[in-house]
């Protein structure tokens, strides 16, 4: 079917409504089909339970149910990511709002025969927390304390089914800006929401279309950022995979805004599943006639191409992302020009990530109050973090702008793993920075601005959570090395001085640094933020500084003490060969810990608690029977 007009519409979007209430009264089980479900076995469950259902003589159908024949049926669908991934493989069994985790192909026929055909709850498959059972999702702590927007429907619908997203008011935003709407009108509206840039930056959305509509060129284009190179990320990925028409509409209505009649999604080829449900949400749109020439019988035309990526991280950036999709390399240039004046092939163009576009159709449907009645006045709206480390609860969250540190991980987190106490965060993936464990810390509000005050940021929304044992003079050298092996290399200062920062942090970790080493990575810290060439590489020191600035006595402990009681490497230490060893005493007698012990003529051994691996047994052992760490 194609709708040739906004009448066609509506009669669509009737009709499915109507499949989608009629549906409800049906048992529906919903398997997450997220990329983490489905490597732990989400498929073979949806296999599991159909070969269930046919034993048992019960129907099985997708997508909506447009007839009335409710009985010995069953709706199965293969939804997005739910969130609570430390718990997958999920389903979701409505309408009795029944949550199972950790499901296996095994229990299938149990849970049908139990939950589906006699409505019973399987409580070994519910969550518990505390000795108490939660088998409702909204009960759960993990999801009762978020507020989930861009995320209400990655868990709750089929991801690639077009009439249900259309049944639960999908496009209609876009339709309202197709004939209510002017261009100006809706940048002001997406301007006046306060929305701003979810890729890291925090750039006011409607600004920057502002922007691209006030040029004058005869081609532009709408680009969609789903490259997300930040290790352990995948907020994006979870938003592509479960609700991919959610940043199509998104997409069209920018096009709608700026007068532009074309659009890439750029994504990595690392997300197989996100490319796919993304092409298969474009082919239906194209189907309904939604994408493509004179949309409803307008004279607006838009079409979307998918874009993969080689996962190179500094593709992230605007102009690297821009050139790769061109077929080139991808490397920044000099700005400005900005995208918005000459980007994709030289034309004005509009770029935001898939969590900004995500969140345009409903600033469109549901107002402009209504999102700035979320988050802070400065940040408006929600924000979607991946949540990992060393917490009870990691997963796929989202939280109003302006939550604090404690209530994420603690609250929705459920505190440090093992009981251990909470140390740090990094916030912002590699372009990020560390935040401590101090009163203040913990009450900072997640937004852009109040980051920023204490050296980071945002980003994309990756939240690594460390605990007590954690060095963080590794954790620097951790994300020093990603972003040193990341760099394009266009730029001296990116390119040689992460490189000599990787350096002295892997002397320090050894041992073998100094108190100039400590001011040396300061300076090139200052050097490198301030004269890389973009904004990637300003941002890669954020990791050390932030960490110098918090944690400098875990730097002295390298430094000086020559020892970090937090630092796996800092644990090793020489080792005496009992063959060798004559027992002599010169090595005890040259350590400066006493750490070394043993009576003469018999081989000595080494305190590895007491030891500071400073190498002055080694020196003073004349038989060569000490080897280094």
């Amino acid at each position: 079917m194609t709708l040739l007009k906004r009448e066609d519409f509506h009669t669509f979007r009737t009709a499915a409504k109507q499949a989608l209430e009629q549906s409800s009264r049906v048992t529906s089980v919903l398997v997450c089909g997220g990329t983490g479900c489905i490597a732990g076995g989400s498929l073979k469950i949806c296999e599991n339970i159909k070969a269930e259902c046919e034993k048992r003589g019960l129907s099985i159908y997708v997508g909506l149910k447009h007839h009335t024949d409710e009985e010995k049926s069953l709706h199965l669908k293969m939804s997005g990511c739910h969130g609570f991934c430390e718990m997958g493989p999920l389903i979701h069994i409505e309408p009795l709002g029944i949550m199972y985790i950790h499901v296996k192909p095994e229990d299938c026929s149990e849970i049908i025969e139990k939950t589906v055909l006699r409505g019973e709850i399987i409580d070994r498959l519910v969550y518990h927390l505390d000795g108490k059972s939660y088998p409702r999702q909204e009960e759960i702590p993990f999801y009762k304390k978020q507020h989930r927007v861009v995320l209400e429907n990655c868990g709750k619908s089929d991801a690639e089914d077009i009439e249900e997203y259309i049944a639960k008011d999908g496009y209609a935003a876009f339709e309202k800006t197709l004939f209510e709407m002017d261009s100006e009108g809706i940048c002001k509206t997406i301007s006046d929401s306060g929305l701003r840039g979810r890729g890291g930056g925090g750039f006011a959305t409607g600004r920057k279309w502002e922007s691209a509509r006030r040029q004058n060129a005869p081609k532009k284009y709408v680009v969609c950022n789903g490259d997300e190179g930040d290790p352990g990320a995948f907020m994006d990925r979870s938003v592509m995979e479960g609700n991919p028409h959610s940043v199509l509409e998104g997409m069209m209505i920018a096009g709608r805004a700026i007068g532009s009649d074309e659009g890439y999604i750029y994504v990595r080829a690392e997300y197989p599943l996100a490319v796919s449900r993304l092409k298969t949400a474009i082919t239906k749109a194209e189907e309904l006639g939604l994408l493509g020439d004179h949309i409803l019988g307008t004279d607006f035309s838009f079409r979307i191409h998918v874009s993969r990526g080689a996962g190179a991280f500094v593709c992230g950036e605007g102009s690297a992302l821009t050139a790769s999709i061109e077929g080139k390399r991808g490397m920044p240039r000099v700005k400005p020009p900005r995208t918005v004046e000459h980007g994709l092939w030289e034309n004005p163009t509009v770029l935001n990530n898939v969590e900004t576009f995500a969140n345009v159709p409903l600033i469109l449907r549901r107002g402009v109050e209504w999102y700035r009645s979320i988050g802070t006045p400065r940040s408006p709206g929600t924000k979607v973090f991946a949540l990992t480390g060393n917490v009870v609860n990691t997963g796929l969250i989202e939280v109003p702008m302006g939550t604090t540190l404690e209530k994420v991980i603690f609250d929705i987190g459920g505190g440090i793993q093992n009981g251990k106490k909470f140390k740090a965060v990094q916030i912002g993936g590699p372009s990020g920075g560390c935040c401590c464990a101090t009163a203040e810390h913990l009450h900072l509000p997640l937004d852009f601005d109040s980051l920023k005050e204490v050296g980071a940021m945002i980003g994309s929304g990756g939240m690594v959570v460390m605990d007590e044992d954690a060095c963080m003079v590794e954790v620097a050298r951790f994300f020093m090395r990603f972003t040193q092996n990341e760099s394009c290399g266009k730029c001296v200062p990116c390119r040689e001085g992460t490189k000599r920062m990787l350096e002295i942090l892997d002397r320090i970790l050894d041992n073998q640094g100094t108190l100039e080493d400590l001011d040396l990575l300061e300076e090139l810290s200052d050097t490198i933020t301030n004269t890389a060439l973009c904004g990637l590489g300003k941002s890669a020191c954020k990791p050390v500084q932030s960490t110098l600035r918090f944690f400098r006595e875990e730097y002295l402990a390298h430094v000086v003490d020559k020892h970090c009681p937090h630092c796996n490497g800092a644990k090793k230490h020489p080792v005496i060969d009992p063959e060798i060893c004559k027992g002599c005493g010169k090595c005890k007698r040259a350590c400066p810990m006493e750490a070394i012990t043993g009576t003469a003529k018999q081989p000595h051994v080494i305190d590895g608690e007491k030891c500071i691996n400073c190498g002055a047994c080694i020196k003073g052992c004349p038989f060569k029977a000490i080897r280094e760490a």
